[in-house]
């Protein structure tokens, strides 16, 4: 299993950017999926998720209402959407997939629920 995530980048504050994360022998759409992130210093941190069935999504308060996740099934890859980007969204970006399927509407938040981890993609946002 792989997991391969990109479009990080340096922006400036106020702007977008989009992450996409690819799977090889797992399929998004019957798992769910969901994005951490990790600041210089800081702990690793859950952003947005989606469930693996229906569609459901969450997200932490401080990006709820700029950032959204989507799934493409045919490609299998799930992106996440970065808009009015602040400093303080600078970080690595982590896709993450669990290994079992779960419950169909869960989105776990604990980084120790997934398995399947990308590598990571910088976002800097200058101010």
């Amino acid at each position: 299993v792989q997991l391969q995530a990109s479009g990080g980048g340096l922006v400036q504050a106020g702007g977008s950017l989009r992450l996409s994360c690819a799977a090889s022998g797992h399929t998004f759409s019957d798992n769910a999926v969901a994005w951490f992130r990790q600041a210089p210093g800081k702990e690793r941190e859950f952003v947005a998720g989606m469930s693996r069935r229906g569609g459901a999504t969450l997200y932490a308060d401080s990006v709820k209402g700029r950032f959204t996740i989507s799934r493409d099934n045919a490609k299998n890859t799930v992106y996440l959407q970065l808009n009015s980007l602040k400093p303080e969204d600078t970080a690595v970006y982590y896709c993450a997939s669990p290994s079992v399927k779960g419950w169909p509407t869960l989105i776990p938040q604990k980084e120790g629920m997934y398995n399947y981890w990308g590598q990571g993609t910088l976002v800097t946002v200058s101010s």
